[in-house]
């Protein structure tokens, strides 16, 4: 069975791109003897030890709100915290996690302006990420050690055209490591903290001998969960080569391995929270956690307790649902590994060539429970049409393989003619991807018994997904009006094939269905059009308009659960303006941005009536409308004179608005439930709090003693579509004592330590949030203070 699905998007006229090179020919051509370098800031500003570089931290130059955390604001967060959370510390980005190092893949949430962690770009040295799923995706959180990244680059609303990604509705985070030292040595760092927290990092450098230079790296953490039983362990190992050519250029490969592994904790709604929703082993408040032993059985009619079970009437021992809350069927295990090689070579006068080829091999697999009851209606309709199922005899092993490899190669130009620099790009990747799902029986039926993987009790999926994507860019960089002016106009041309073939439900299975879907999504025409003008040599405005385009996010899932009938849908995309000022001063530095943000086409998972199904329903992604932002975002940080040098201030405030815009119609909330209109349009966007402020205080009384505190507080948020829920605020304070900053001691260069407090306060309050359209959501606890000590050596 093959069903071909093509969706494609409104093409652009050609005029469009006619009218921004004309502007450009204008522009230029007005002051054709003006190509000049930006000119110099004539003395150094804002300087601290923790402190972002100024020109770095606020985005000097660029014609979109550009913001950076360097690598000294990176060194100074918890040890092995992971790249994801420090997204926190950035002007209007919302970043939940379940620990506090961020390292539970399903814990984790982001959201900005419009926007949530899976319409956002991502890059590590010039090779995108691809997509942020945890099934099948490449997280950045895989991929990176904080000691080994040079800095993060944040754009909030319009990333680079020039940057490849098609996960992208116009934020991009781009992660750059360090290049490998010219000398020999190397740095250590041992980390103890709460929860038997266990860190080791070690880094090696080769030093440069003869044009090559070199460093690899080893992390190793290990850890209880702080909510519940469970562990946590992850190997982490990167690598880099680079070999200076004598014209100036270089090459450099860079490989990365992680080895992960972790158990699950669950999410929980707010009756749970509370202590209200009647559970049955009187569960309650932040550390509302899976079982770490199996409750008694217990025979059928007996009274069911926290520790007496009983079993379904007809069932077997283990028959009761709630055996599914047992610690031991919530894991997950990812390995990955990722390998760059990247080529920068001048290939004439003022003539660059940028090339990095890639490949990424991933696999791993996630255990969950299904009760007896779900499993014996899935065999029941699997009996007889699926060789070799068995009968299960009580609670279920849930097995989900993932796997597959990713390959591509981006290709950049860059060629500087009088005021002009032009770039042109091209991207092209390939990313396969299988993912298996079966129900096996376990020892006895028994919650701690082995999986019988010899005993399918049914098939779930077994299907393999391709993304084929094409990019090409084209930028013109003019400078303009003695270097005052920088003007980009830019496009790209996005276009992505999509096939699924497969089992991709158990209904395939059950109706001996094995369809190919394919969708397409192309769009030829998307601009980008900035400018940044200086003032003085410490005054920018600038201001920037583009268009982006995004694969559906969660692709699989969507055609997983869908009819091989149902329409393909519409892709993502979005507009973005902005308008900015930013000052680079001697003793502050500061940027304020306002902007506006409309995507279309969001997808949303509910029931609706299968075409051509004669009013059968099923629920699956659809599209359902827009959604429109706007705000303000500011970034700064103050260092007094008063103060002598001693105590510096950063501080980041933001407020957005983020509302529908559309009704739903249509909308049933079951299957079998009537089709009604969903109001949601004025309604806001759940997990989008209006205000997020972060602020920090920096004290160095003297050489070799530092001691930070910040604050982090975030306003309301609601958690559905339709409003009708709301999670409160919160506040939270975190600091840090580091010790030692310049102590050389024998062989080693640097020698600190250094204390960490998460939570000061042990504030408890609720964080990431599964959102609904018109029911309660489910959220995760956010966790209690937690307090780490490492000491550190370079060499």
């Amino acid at each position: 069975m093959g069903i071909i699905m093509t969706v494609r998007n409104r093409p652009y006229p050609a005029a469009r791109l006619r009218a921004l090179l004309l502007a450009a020919t204008v522009l230029g051509g007005a002051t054709p003897a003006l190509a000049q370098e930006v000119a110099e800031v004539d003395t150094v500003v804002v300087t601290g030890k923790r402190l972002s570089e100024a020109s770095v931290a606020i985005g000097t130059d660029h014609a979109t709100a550009t913001v950076s955390i360097t690598r000294e604001a990176l060194l100074s967060a918890p040890a092995g915290i992971t790249g994801l959370k420090m997204l926190e510390s950035l002007p209007g980005f919302n970043v939940q996690a379940n620990d506090a190092l961020g390292m539970y893949e399903f814990g984790n949430s982001v959201s900005v302006r419009a926007f949530n962690f899976q319409q956002i770009g991502f890059l590590l040295d010039n090779i995108p990420m691809g997509r942020s799923d945890q099934f099948g995706g490449s997280p950045i959180y895989r991929y990176v050690d904080n000691e080994n990244l040079l800095r993060v680059t944040a754009s909030a609303g319009a990333g680079d055209v020039a940057l490849p990604s098609y996960a992208s509705l116009g934020p991009i985070v781009d992660y750059f490591t360090q290049a490998p030292s010219k000398t020999a040595g190397g740095a250590f760092s041992g980390t103890l903290g709460s929860d038997d927290l266990r860190r080791v990092f070690l880094r090696l450098e080769t030093g440069e001998h003869g044009g090559f230079s070199g460093y690899a790296s080893g992390s190793w953490i290990k850890g209880d969960l702080w909510r519940g039983p469970g562990t946590i362990d992850r190997k982490h190992f990167e690598g880099k080569l680079k070999y200076a050519l004598p014209n100036g250029g270089d090459i450099s490969f860079q490989t990365v391995h992680n080895d992960y592994f972790d158990y699950d904790s669950p999410s929980i709604t707010l009756a749970q929270y509370a202590g209200t929703a009647g559970d049955v082993f009187g569960r309650s408040g932040r550390y509302f956690a899976y079982l770490g032993v199996v409750p008694n059985p217990g025979a059928v009619g007996t009274t069911q307790t926290a520790t007496n079970l009983p079993a379904v009437a007809g069932g077997p021992t283990y028959s009761n649902a709630n055996y599914a809350q047992y610690y031991k069927f919530a894991v997950n295990k990812r390995k990955d590994h990722l390998y760059g090689l990247t080529l920068n070579t001048p290939i004439a006068d003022n003539l660059d060539l940028t090339t990095t080829a890639y490949y990424e091999d991933k696999g791993g697999y996630g255990v969950s429970p299904e009760a007896y009851a779900t499993s014996l209606a899935s065999y029941n309709a699997e009996v007889g049409k699926v060789a070799g199922i068995v009968a299960p005899k009580g609670i279920q092993y849930g097995l989900s393989g993932v796997d597959g490899v990713r390959q591509g190669v981006t290709g950049k130009v860059s060629w500087r003619v009088g005021f002009n620099k032009i770039e042109a790009g091209l991207w092209l990747e390939n990313d396969d991807y299988h993912r298996t799902q079966n129900r096996y029986n376990v020892a006895n039926g028994h919650p701690d018994g082995a999986p019988l993987f010899n005993e399918r009790v049914h098939a779930q999926r077994d299907y393999k997904s391709l993304r084929e994507t094409k990019q090409f860019f084209l930028k013109d960089t003019l400078t303009l009006l003695e270097a005052k002016l920088k003007v980009e106009l830019g496009f790209k041309a996005t276009d992505i094939d999509y096939k699924i073939a497969g089992y991709r439900n158990p209904a395939d299975y059950a109706n001996f269905r094995h369809p190919i879907l394919k969708a397409n999504w192309k769009d030829s025409f998307l601009p980008q059009v900035g400018a940044v003008y200086s003032l003085t040599g410490r005054d920018q405005v600038f201001a920037s308009y583009s268009e982006n385009m995004a694969l559906p996010r969660g692709a699989d899932d969507i055609f997983s659960a869908a009819s091989p009938t149902v329409t393909s849908p519409l892709p993502e995309t979005s507009t973005n303006w902005e308008i900015g000022y930013r000052a680079n001063h001697r003793t502050f530095n500061a940027s304020i941005v306002a902007y506006q943000t409309e995507f279309k086409n969001r997808l949303q998972s509910f029931a609706s009536l299968v075409p051509g199904g004669g009013g059968v329903t099923e629920t699956f992604f659809q599209n359902v409308g827009a959604v429109k932002a706007k705000g303000v975002e500011f970034s700064g940080q103050w260092k007094p004179e008063v103060f002598a040098g001693k105590a510096y201030f950063n501080a980041n405030v933001s407020y957005n608005d983020a509302k529908f815009q559309d009704d739903v119609l249509n909308y049933r909330a079951s299957t079998t439930a009537a089709p009604v209109t969903l109001a949601i349009a004025g309604k806001k966007v759940p997990d989008f709090p209006d205000w997020v402020f972060t602020t920090g205080v920096t004290v160095e009384p003297f050489d070799g003693l530092l001691v930070n505190v910040s604050a982090r507080h975030l306003e309301s948020r609601f958690t559905n579509f339709v409003n009708s829920e709301k999670v409160g605020g919160y506040t939270i304070v975190n600091a840090y004592i580091d010790i030692g900053d310049g102590f050389a001691a024998g062989p080693f260069s640097q020698v600190k330590a250094r204390v960490n407090v998460d939570n000061l306060f042990d504030k408890d309050y609720l964080g990431t949030i599964s959102t609904t359209v018109n029911t309660p959501a489910s959220f995760r606890p956010a966790p209690p203070r937690t307090i780490q000590f490492t000491i550190s050596a370079d060499f």
